[in-house]
């Protein structure tokens, strides 16, 4: 087997052994003479992994009853327009922090619902940054206030997550259970799975029960969360295989500890920090004081050189090192499941291609 370091944004890394205990279900599973991929979604089997999977959730960001954790489809790009569908009505402001590209995307779905007022704005600023918390201007009597915490293209990360007075929402899908944090302070929280979690296919929604019974019961049956919250994520056929994944990935997190990942994901993204500032030939995307752990962005003296630097890692045995298409660049994701040993690989590269084209 040759596994090369995958620096994918996402779809991305899987702790191996997850895939592993995976490839061993993957014909038969657990002596059932079937695929989780095959199984029904309303048998014994498989509903022991789908509640598994939520009672690990809810341990991991210690969250009580009075949070539902639930298994969607449609990625977080569905979230944002589900959210205003639910949450805003005729006559109401929602808040938004426009922070980069995904925070603008979720911006531009809620404008088709209902107003929203954008309380602070750094999608432009270069050197990429997230907002100083000083300079968001929350609108009073909003019905809601949505952050993303990390922008993926970007490379940037609140350190710090702001606080509104009115219910917090955060689109978390490229940090989430990345480091410790307190859920509790938010109304709704959510991820796609493929970059923290598990493979693509489903998304994580965390929503406070009292929060989603807020909800527009106009809408159609599958955008409610409360449709959802009723039946356990299981009212249509869920994602059954992606949620067994999100099972595996879980059980590995909770084994490891999120304040032992925390401690290794900052000591993995400050060894390539290091090698950009102490450099001439790099330079980094993202303001120091808001530089992502989970996404390293970052840029050579040309695209030419760029272009090489990315080609040249891929023959190396790392791939996936190319900036988002919007942005170009060179960017390292490093999510949980990312090995240290391909950081230190990544860093000799670095330093190799310096001298050999600075």
């Amino acid at each position: 087997m040759a596994r090369v370091y995958n620096f994918s944004a996402g779809p991305a890394v899987l702790p191996l052994e997850a895939l592993q205990e995976a490839q061993n279900d993957l014909v038969d599973y657990k002596g059932s003479g079937m695929s989780v991929m095959e199984m029904s979604h309303r048998g014994k089997e498989y509903d022991a992994l789908h509640n598994e999977a939520i009672a690990n959730l809810h341990e991991l960001l210690g969250l009580g009853d009075d949070y539902q954790v639930l298994f969607l489809q449609g990625g977080a790009s569905l979230q944002f327009a589900q959210i205003p569908m639910n949450f805003l009505g005729a006559g109401q402001t929602a808040d938004y922090v426009n922070s980069g590209h995904w925070a603008a995307a979720a911006i531009k779905q809620a404008q088709l619902i209902g107003n929203v007022n954008i309380v602070a704005d750094t999608q432009k600023d270069i050197p990429t940054r997230m907002p100083a918390l000083a300079d968001i201007r929350w609108t009073p009597g909003a019905v809601y206030s949505h952050i993303t915490t990390n922008e993926t293209i970007s490379g940037a990360q609140f350190k710090t997550l702001p606080e509104a007075p009115t219910p917090m929402i955060a689109d978390m899908s490229s940090d989430i259970l990345s480091c410790p944090r307190d859920y509790s302070k938010f109304a709704m929280f959510y991820a796609g799975a493929q970059k923290n979690l598990g493979p693509a296919g489903v998304a994580l929604v965390v929503i406070r029960k009292d929060f989603a019974a807020k909800g527009n019961i106009s809408i159609p049956t599958m955008l409610r969360y409360q449709t959802h919250i009723d039946k356990n994520s299981l009212y249509n056929t869920p994602p059954c295989f992606s949620i067994y994944m999100i099972t595996l990935t879980t059980r590995w997190l909770k084994k490891v500890g999120i304040e032992n990942l925390y401690r290794l994901n900052v000591e993995k993204a400050k060894k390539i920090y290091d090698v950009l500032d102490a450099s001439g030939f790099y330079r980094g995307t993202a303001d120091k004081a808001y530089r992502s752990d989970m996404n390293i962005t970052f840029r050579t003296p040309t695209e030419e050189l760029d272009a090489l630097f990315v080609k040249q890692a891929a023959e190396a045995g790392m791939k996936q090192l190319k900036g988002h298409r919007s942005v170009g660049g060179i960017r390292a994701s490093i999510y949980n499941a990312f090995p240290a040993a391909g950081v230190d690989t990544l860093v000799e590269f670095m330093k190799d291609f310096e001298k050999r084209n600075g």
